[in-house]
């Protein structure tokens, strides 16, 4: 499942911030198609210095670091992390680090995406 990402669905602020990732650009384009793909109403804003997506309340993060990009969930107590990758210890947020492209996991961000959006 492919979807072009439009101008209506982007903003501007957050397609600056990941055209300025440099060696994390292209992981965190792919986990912005997916988030756009698993939750079709997504729409993106720009908070707290990060990319923020929601639907009718704020449900990922993305930043860069050094060497990897964190994955952020709010409300994390939807996702089913039977694998304890989800790490922190934020009364309700929780990040995985992202090292390469070969580290999405398409099929387990989908499910994440879905259940932290509604």
């Amino acid at each position: 499942m492919t979807e072009d990402l439009s101008a209506n669905k982007v903003n501007p602020h957050v397609t600056a911030y990941i055209e300025n990732a440099g060696a994390q650009q292209e992981m965190m384009q792919a986990i912005r198609q997916l988030i756009h793909e698993s939750v079709p109403n997504a729409t993106e804003e720009f908070k707290w210095s990060r990319p923020v997506f929601r639907s009718d309340k704020d449900f990922a993060y993305l930043k860069t670091a050094k060497g990897y990009v964190s994955l952020g969930f709010f409300n994390f107590q939807k996702l089913n992390d039977t694998q304890n990758l989800l790490q922190g210890t934020g009364k309700d947020m929780r990040h995985i680090k992202i090292k390469s492209i070969a580290d999405i996991n398409s099929q387990l961000l989908q499910e994440w995406f879905k259940a932290a959006s509604v």
